[in-house]
């Protein structure tokens, strides 16, 4: 019988098919699309101009910085930006929510990060909760017109951590209800949410740091709520370097030296389970869009295109402690990053010119 298999230790940073039944993944994947054409909808009426080449660089922003895993002390474990509240806020809930669509489409298409089948979980958890649970009724709220420094970082800090909980319970749900891993709810979710508790202080600061800088730089794009048009006059143009130069830095070079210790969701498999991989039967649906995957992918595992003997018999010094720097990474982070930042600009020119026509 043939299987599809995960691996714990392979570059993956988001959810693969081998946790999800068909039914789950389909009515997820439905979820996903239903947000999108909301969020389109309603940018097609409102979106401003300005804010079509944040998306961009933004998308391409976040797709490098994902490539960094930063190691969580004293787990084995590491964690990656998941970026979602940081766009929100420069973008507001449905720019932000198609621009981490975005990352999550070329991540899965290209690099094979996250299965085909649960990018409408991807998808949904990475973008809906920041966008439209933890901003609006919290973020926004607590925020205030003018916040000062402490009152920035704690309301910062603390909806990204929200947020770092809500996406992994989803992800604790929805392969409970797939039902087609030996994954128990409770040892499952005991395992996900303390380890992203601690993801989520990570990326709150990183946050409240990217918003600080954004704030002196351009403080009308925080001050318009995110939803109103910019009001600063010319254009952003040192913003959008500044966000492309980091993109392309992290992308080329940061990678190289990211955690190769497995993420909070491999870590919290590997601990409930016991065991380094997970198989899935590669018949039906998850072995057409395996098949899928392997075709699109140009670059699995954020690598070159390895042989079939190599995937099958790693070489030694191949183990997640101890392998080398690889340059494949560095190219593979440089053809992401301006994927990204094309299609995301795609999609806000598209949205841009709809709005146009139907002015």
């Amino acid at each position: 019988m043939k299987f599809v298999l995960f691996r714990v230790g392979e570059k993956q940073m988001h959810m693969a098919d081998a946790l999800l039944s068909p039914p789950v993944g389909g009515a997820m994947w439905a979820a996903s699309a239903g947000t999108i054409a909301y969020c389109s909808a309603k940018l097609g009426k409102e979106l401003d101009d300005r804010k079509v080449p944040l998306m961009g660089v933004l998308g391409a922003f976040l797709f490098a910085a994902q490539m960094i895993n930063f190691s969580i002390p004293g787990t084995g474990s590491s964690g990656h930006l998941s970026g979602g509240l940081l766009l929100t806020i420069l973008l507001g809930p449905c720019a932000a929510f198609l621009t981490i669509a975005s990352v999550l489409v070329v991540q899965a298409l290209f690099f094979a990060d996250g299965g085909l089948l649960a990018l409408g979980c991807n998808i949904f958890n990475l973008g809906f909760f920041p966008a439209f649970v933890v901003f609006p009724f919290f973020y926004s709220k607590l925020i205030g017109p003018d916040p000062s420094r402490s009152r920035l970082t704690a309301v910062t800090v603390i909806s990204a951590i929200i947020g770092l909980q809500l996406g992994p319970f989803a992800v604790v749900l929805e392969t409970v209800c797939s039902g087609i891993s030996s994954l128990p709810f409770s040892t499952f979710a005991l395992l996900m949410q303390p380890i992203h508790l601690a993801i989520g202080l990570i990326e709150g600061v990183v946050t409240v740091a990217v918003v600080s800088f954004v704030h002196k730089a351009r403080p009308d794009i925080l001050k318009a709520g995110c939803t109103a048009p910019y009001s600063g006059n010319g254009t952003m143009g040192n913003l959008l370097l500044a966000f492309l130069a980091c993109a392309v830095i992290s992308a080329a070079g940061f990678s190289l030296f990211a955690s190769k210790e497995p993420d909070g969701l491999e870590w919290a498999i590997a601990r409930a389970t016991g065991k380094a991989e997970l198989k899935s039967d590669g018949q039906g649906v998850h072995g057409a869009l395996a098949a899928l995957q392997a075709k699109s992918a140009w670059f699995p595992d954020y690598d070159f295109r390895k042989s079939a003997e190599a995937v099958a018999a790693p070489s030694p010094g191949s183990n997640a402690h101890d392998r080398k720097v690889n340059p494949g990474t560095s190219v593979a982070g440089i053809v992401g990053t301006l994927l990204t930042l094309l299609l995301a600009f795609l999609i806000g020119l598209l949205l841009k010119r709809k709005n146009h026509t139907a002015s």
